[in-house]
């Protein structure tokens, strides 16, 4: 049998082997997925749809881009995403689809409340925000029948939003 001397003795060369292993094994402060190529995705849906959808074009140096996808969302409208993030660390999105009703508006906006409007880009859009969640929107709805309909949001500030739908152009293969 052993004795309590021993079992110190084990104990702390297992915690220092431990400490070894916790010192030599490197760390990662952040992790980050692979490249998104939102023009290539962009050039694919708007050939796939036919749809003039937008991408930004000429962002200033910090922005990210995170994701890109063309998917089915709330009321079965196939929209087209593309997610960033800014420089200050927050993110934004492009969201756009054909002819949504209020239902979808209202989903995408996290059903936030109406708090003005902005001019950005020759356009005049709706803001949104919703305190709660920390979620902000612009949202051009244009009036009419096959016309798209965009959506700005993220936790951005209306600031970083405006900026973002200033570089906004349409996608050109």
């Amino acid at each position: 049998m052993g004795s309590a001397k021993n079992l110190v003795y084990s104990l702390a060369a297992v915690l220092g082997m431990v400490a070894v292993l916790v010192l030599i094994v490197p760390r990662v402060s952040s992790v980050s997925g692979p490249p998104v190529d939102v023009h290539a995705t962009a050039v694919d849906v708007q050939e796939r749809t036919g749809w003039p959808i937008v991408e930004p074009v000429g962002l200033p140096e910090g922005w990210t881009a995170t994701s890109a996808r063309y998917t089915v969302t709330t009321g079965g409208f196939s929209t087209w995403h593309a997610g960033y993030q800014t420089p200050s660390g927050t993110y934004v999105a492009v969201e756009q689809t054909l002819d949504p009703n209020r239902e979808w508006i209202a989903s995408q906006t996290n059903r936030a409340p109406k708090v003005g409007t902005l001019e950005a880009a020759g356009r005049t859009w709706t803001m949104y925000e919703r305190d709660t969640k920390v979620q902000n929107s612009l949202v051009d709805a244009p009036e009419g029948e096959g016309v798209l309909t965009t959506l700005i949001t993220g936790t951005a500030t209306f600031d970083e939003m405006k900026q973002f739908v200033e570089t906004l152009q349409p996608v050109t293969p």
